[in-house]
Order: C-alpha cells, then structure tokens, then sequence
C-alpha cells in the first residue's frame, strides 16, 4: 500500500540511506498514515548514533538524553520544518516512574519498537518501499480501534508513569478504547502519576481537551482512578445531586458542559472553564425548606478561587489562568433582558472584559446544554446576546466627528451655547452621508460655512441632523435585534 508522505520527509529519509544508515518511519505518524489522518509530526528512526546522524546533516541540532537529533528542513509549514530522527535505542530501569536510568544506542528496530508504549504506536514503515512493520499486531489494534500495550502492561506504565494518561488521550483524539489488561493495569498502577511532573500531566490534559470527544476520555479517566492525578477537584462532584434545573450530577454536569464545547469547536479556553466552572458546586451546596430543593449560593465565586488554585497546580500559563478564572467567576451573570438594564450589561463587560464577553456567553451555552435543556439559546438569552452588542458598538453621536465643542470655541472665538450643538449635529448629517468628509480640514471650513448662517437656519439644520442621528442610532439597533431574531 501506498502512503502520502511529504517530500521534506522523504528527502531526510533518502540522504540518511544514502549515508548507508536504515531508516525507518515510527511511532504517531504511521499509525495516522494508516488510519487515513494528517500526522501532525513525522519521527524517523535508525540505526546511526546521534554523531553519525549529525555528520550527515551538519545544520541539525541535538539536546537531549535520548538521542534525537532536529533536522531542518527549510520548509514553510511548520510541521515539516523540523523532522526528528532517534537512533534505536534500549531503555533500562525507570526508578522515577518517568525517565529510564540508562539509554543505549544502536541496537535493532525491533528492540525499539518493543520498548514503545502501545502496538499502535509499535509500528515502522520503511517508506521507500511501503513496507510495514508490524511486530505487535497493531494494525489490528487500528481496525479494532483499541489502545494496548506493548507487552506486559504493568510493565510498560512502571516505565514510564504518564502513558497510563496518554492512553486516555488516544482515546479522546481517535474515539479508540482501551484493552481490558491495559485498562486493568492502568487502576493498579494509576498511584504512580504523582511521580509525573505537573506539567506532563497538563500537556496531555490539554491535548485531551483540544481534542473531539474529552468527556469520554475523563470519564473513563475518573473510572481507572487516574482523574485524581490531573485535579482532585474535579472528582468532588461525583454523586452530588443537583437542583430541579439539572438532569445530572455536579461531575457529569462539569463533563457535559466541557464536551458542548467541544461539539462546538470553540476554544480551549472555553473548554477548560467549562470543565471547572461548577467545580465548587459540592462545599456550597445546601439544602432551603423554603424551596425545597438544593441551593449553590456563592459556588462562582468559591470556584474561581479553587480553579485558580487548581490551574496554578497544573503550571498552566498566567494569560490561561486569569481568562479561565474570570469566566467561572462571572458564568452565573444574571441575563434577564426584562429586569436589567443596558449599564448593567456594561458593568458585566467590564467585570470579564469585552476580549472575554462573547467567551463567557458561549461558556453560558454550554452551561445550559450540560443541565440537560434541549436549547442552546432560548429567546431571553438572544435578547441579552443583542444587549451585549449593543453595549459594545459605538453609539452614533457627536463625538464621532474629527471636531469638537471645545475646538469649535477655540477656533472661532465662539462662546458656549446652543449654536455649537446646532452646528455639530449639522457637521454629523454630513459625515453619515460620506464618511470621507470627516477630517478636521473639512470639517473647520464647513463650520466656518455653517457659524456664518442665521441662527434660524442653522437651528433648522442642527435639528435636522439630530433627528437623522437618531434615526440612524434606531436603524443599527434594529439591525442587532434582527440578527438575534428578537424584535
């Protein structure tokens, strides 16, 4: 079978056998050759020892302890720009639970590939032929969509402690599941993630997140015991009853939520703060005899001080933390268009930021999808949608112009008065019709024009351009409310 590998690959590829060194495709980018995906990355591996691999391409670069050297290419995409090639290698004992105590270099391929971490990930092409490697039967594994171990899979998770994490992440990224031995290994050996750096552990819970299907990965996550190892927080809300508004429990509510994001393709800042912005739900929750049901008073703000907290933990990036943070502090605005006003929708644009506003009401979406409620947007809430824009646009007035009262009076000796608001809003009628007068040139000798009139007509003519303003300001409103099919 024939695969489409990109030319900067094959190039790297060529000129190392050329060298008189084997060469082989490994790892991810097979395994996506095979399943029909895009590789994001392409991994090469041989027999030549990093030197050896250096001499043949002397602009390459080499900084790690396990032997992989960086070879540019001078490609333009940036995932060809640098393709990585790793020697065979052999790994010995990991007494850390995450990096081998000793690496050797040179030994077969398929040594190397019986030290990967599942068979998927367990097979080489050789590319200029076509021909597959396969010792571990991981095209099976494709066809059957799981995720197993190479070999023993205690084994494999003592190795190296955050594989039991990827796993789940392949889950997420190719809707794949986990073999029963792999799974079972997994929750035997889940207690060793905490020899995991945090910030491992955050690469791979944001590659979950980024990816389509992160509520089935977490929930199998929290099923294998590992969940605990990326927030502790997060498992609090298993089995805690909700109010008479939601369907679910805290957790699954906090899934639901996260996973709409996703559905949605938006961001991941959205589909963090969805993961975590009922997360205090469980330490607020008590229970009112006047309403008999459950109340959650202050769970916005108690949970944005947990998820700072947790996010902090996690080595997540300042701009990360202060976003996310934000929009679980003010998910719970209050977005009744028949009780609030328009300054009170600015007050909420200023407490997230207008950078942040339409983040927060699609992180107010998900919220009410993972309640268990059939729609997104029911018409109250794409009436605030409109206030919101509303607040955020421009209004049409005066200070538009490329002039002002206090010009005006400077410039030609005028004193305050009725005159100097005539004269602005006839100046204004004029820039609405062409926006291109607008300059102070134009608009000084045009004013000039318009203070050299009687006050009768100018009056007549301040008026009408207040009236044309104003119905200008009606005409975009109109606009807005249309497009949110609430007029």
């Amino acid at each position: 079978m024939s695969y489409r590998i990109p030319n900067e690959v094959s190039k790297v590829s060529e000129t190392l056998r050329n060298a008189g060194f084997e060469t082989y495709l490994v790892g991810g980018c097979v395994r996506d050759l095979i399943i029909g995906l895009e590789p994001k990355d392409w991994d090469i591996t041989t027999n030549a020892t990093p030197e050896q691999i250096q001499q043949v391409f002397p602009d390459s670069f080499y900084e790690n302890d396990y032997g992989t050297v960086g070879v540019k290419t001078g490609s333009e995409d940036a995932r060809l720009a640098i393709v990585e090639i790793t020697p065979y290698r052999t790994e010995s004992e990991y007494s850390d639970k995450r990096r081998p105590d000793k690496v050797e270099f040179g030994t077969s391929l398929s040594q190397d590939l019986a030290r990967r971490d599942f068979t998927v990930n367990a097979i080489a092409l050789d590319d200029s032929k076509g021909q597959i490697i396969d010792p571990f039967d991981g095209q099976k594994d494709i066809k059957d969509k799981l995720v197993r171990a190479v070999g023993n899979p205690s084994e494999r998770f003592n190795e190296d402690a955050l594989r039991m994490l990827r796993a789940v992440r392949l889950v997420a990224e190719l809707g794949f599941g986990i073999d029963g031995e792999t799974a079972k290994a997994i929750s035997e050996n889940s207690k060793h993630l905490s020899h995991v750096s945090r910030e491992r552990v955050r690469d791979e819970l944001t590659r979950i997140l980024n990816s389509s299907q992160p509520m089935n990965a977490l929930v199998l996550a929290q099923r294998l015991g590992i969940l605990e190892h990326i927030s502790a927080d997060l498992i609090r809300g298993i089995g805690v009853e909700q109010n008479q508004a939601h369907s679910y429990d805290v957790f699954e509510h906090l899934m639901r939520t996260m996973q709409h994001a996703a559905d949605k393709d938006w961001n991941f800042d959205i589909r963090l703060a969805g993961l975590f912005h009922d997360v205090s739900k469980p330490e607020t929750r008590r229970w009112s005899d006047e309403k008999k049901d459950w109340t959650f008073h202050g769970h916005d703000v108690v949970g944005s001080r947990v998820t700072k907290k947790a996010l902090e933990d996690l080595h997540f990036s300042r701009e990360i933390i202060d976003k996310v943070v934000k929009l679980v502090r003010w998910h719970m605005f209050f977005s009744d268009p028949d009780q609030i006003t328009l300054s009170a929708v600015r007050r909420m644009i200023k407490n997230v930021g207008e950078e942040n506003i339409w983040d927060l009401l699609n992180l107010r979406i998900c919220d009410r999808i993972g309640t268990g409620r059939p729609k997104e947007q029911p018409f109250r809430f794409r009436k605030y949608k409109a206030m919101v824009e509303q607040a955020l646009r421009d209004p049409i007035s005066v200070t538009m112009l490329k002039t002002g009262g206090t010009h005006l009076m400077e410039k030609f000796h005028m004193k305050p008065g009725p005159k100097i608001g005539w004269t602005l809003n006839a100046l204004l009628e004029e820039i609405l019709d062409d926006s291109a007068k607008n300059t102070e040139e134009y608009l000084d000798k045009r004013a000039r024009e318009l203070i050299e009139m009687s006050e009768e007509d100018l009056k007549k003519l301040g008026e009408a351009g207040k009236e044309r303003r104003e119905a200008a300001e009606d005409e975009e409103i109109k606009q807005i409310m249309d497009k949110y099919h609430v007029c």
